[in-house]
């Protein structure tokens, strides 16, 4: 299998080539030259598979024997996962007969980022360790300056998953007061010397547009040699395709008995910011998964939710009119609006772009469609970028509604949601980011009430203790709730007034960004590591 840029060129990169250079040098993401169908008796023979088992079989599908043999892929995915608070790893919660939840955040940084992070920091590893032991005596050994944008729980997730690291060095970039305190403080207390946290005055996309215009600085990235944790990176995709399998066999266990699991369609709702989770899930349809429309969950910043609905994919909407509908949610100068469900908190989703690139695929009338697509995708992002909008073509538009539905929650919404769950039975307590996904799947289901044989699954991406401040302002006033007896998770007490690690930067400025990273090249504390450690 062989990985090549959205946005065209000649490189044909193998897996590892790709998981170390994170985002192409034309600004494009990494695809596989095709998706592969699953094996004819995947049902019968993955039905009691684990969920190390399902990566081992799902990965190897995109992982050649030569490039990784199945035992050090199995080798490597067992150490990526057991540090995991569940047997299950992702474990299926039933909420009732047709409402389900996938709870992704059972890592060490109680974030569904831990799932595709865990295992990138470790084929970061493995693949510089096997190339230095192949190194001769006095070589230099090469090493990674690991650069990613975080707007919550991405930076936690790839620190832990990176931290002490051999040959590897770790740059987050987050935006200063913008994420939870405890997302903040899980970063910022990290001391392991390989790890620098840059707090940037801005916002997330200002931070995502510092870490992709360091990847095209070819001067910069080859005496850094960066690499890209953030779900730019193909790995990060394909691991989370794992817990959509995993949840399938889950639920067809657990309906009752007499029940045709042949009969009930599966319907997954995703709150999703960047849309890399929600992508993951795409895939697993391409392959052959067995699944309705995919649900897109986003709150104030919605600008999948106005592609979906109205046709538009801009920054902003035009008309201007979705501020007044949600009374006290914050505007920023880009347009960014402020809301309960930070991490959702984005202007433009990066990984949108690789959907984008099938769509293009699909509705291209030359011979060689692929160059057309990579051809008419550039032309796409360049749009975008120079104009901050770009009209799709309505073709591309209802291709896309096949596989995808929209909605847009505010914070009211979200609110009312975190309330009834906590009052429903069971009483389950949410995140913000999670209530997001299950006020989205409400609205659908009452659209379509007549499809009575779909049953959704709400992928839950944080643990509540994550976003206290939202969870604690949606419950304050009922009498049965108690933050610390309800929600609080031993790892966070005393979290929050640990010392801190942390650069702050005064504005979005690259090369502020770069004089940092410069500064700790020379005194990289890898340099201690030996090669092939």
């Amino acid at each position: 299998m062989k990985y090549f840029s959205t946005r065209g060129g000649s490189e044909k990169l193998s897996f590892e080539e790709t998981v170390l250079t994170g985002l192409a040098p034309n600004g494009g993401l990494y695809i596989p030259e095709t998706i592969p169908f699953l094996p004819p008796d995947w049902q019968t023979k993955w039905e009691s598979y684990s969920f190390v088992d399902l990566s081992v079989a799902i990965l190897s599908l995109y992982i050649s024997r030569e490039e990784i043999s199945e035992p050090d892929l199995r080798a490597l995915v067992q150490k990526s996962y057991q540090t995991f608070r569940h047997p299950d790893i992702t474990p299926l919660k039933k909420l009732d007969d047709k409402k389900y939840v996938l709870e992704l955040f059972h890592g060490p940084t109680f974030a569904f980022k831990d799932v595709a992070l865990q295992l990138l920091g470790n084929l970061f590893e493995f693949f510089l360790l096997r190339r230095n032991a192949r190194k001769v005596i006095g070589e230099k050994p090469e090493k990674l300056t690991v650069v990613g944008a975080t707007s919550g729980d991405t930076g936690s997730a790839a620190i832990y998953g990176l931290r002490n690291k051999a040959n590897i060095s770790i740059f987050i970039l987050h935006p200063k007061g913008r994420v939870s305190p405890i997302q903040e403080a899980q970063m910022t207390t990290v001391t392991d010397p390989n790890v620098h946290n840059i707090a940037v005055t801005g916002t997330f996309d200002d931070c995502q547009d510092i870490v992709k215009s360091l990847f095209g600085d070819a001067a910069f990235n080859a005496t850094h040699r960066l690499g890209a944790v953030n779900s730019i990176n193909w790995a990060r995709i394909l691991a989370q395709t794992v817990y959509y399998f995993l949840s399938y066999f889950h639920f067809r266990a657990q309906l009752p008995p007499g029940v045709n699991s042949d009969d009930v369609k599966i319907q997954y709702v995703v709150p999703t910011g960047n849309f890399g989770d929600i992508l993951a899930g795409y895939y697993a349809k391409r392959m052959g998964l067995p699944m309705a429309k995919l649900v897109v969950a986003t709150n104030a910043n919605d600008i999948l939710a106005r592609f979906w609905n109205v046709g538009k994919y801009e920054k902003v909407d035009s008309a201007s009119d979705l501020s007044a509908s949600d009374g006290k949610q914050g505007t920023s100068s880009s347009g960014v609006k402020e809301t309960l469900s930070p991490a959702m908190d984005i202007l433009v989703s990066s990984n949108f772009e690789r959907l984008l690139w099938y769509l293009a695929y699909e509705n291209s009338g030359t011979n060689d469609r692929q160059n057309a697509a990579c051809k008419t995708l550039a032309g796409w992002m360049s749009k975008m970028k120079s104009d901050g909008r770009v009209e799709i073509p309505v073709a591309v538009l209802e291709s896309a509604r096949r596989d995808f539905l929209a909605e847009r929650i505010s914070d009211e919404q979200t609110l009312r949601t975190i309330q009834s769950h906590f009052e429903g039975s069971p009483s389950y307590v949410v995140d913000p980011h999670t209530a997001v996904g299950l006020a989205a799947g409400q609205i659908v289901t009452s659209r379509e009430s007549a499809k009575t044989g779909t049953c959704q699954i709400m992928l839950s991406t944080a643990h509540p203790a994550k976003f206290s401040e939202a969870v604690t302002l949606a419950l304050r006033d009922h009498p049965n709730f108690n933050f610390e007896q309800d929600v609080l998770p031993a790892e966070f007490v005393g979290l929050l007034e640990k010392k801190r690690n942390v650069i702050e930067v005064p504005r979005p400025d690259i090369d502020l960004v770069k004089a940092v990273i410069e500064g700790f090249a020379d005194r990289d504390p890898n340099d201690e590591q030996a090669v092939g450690v």
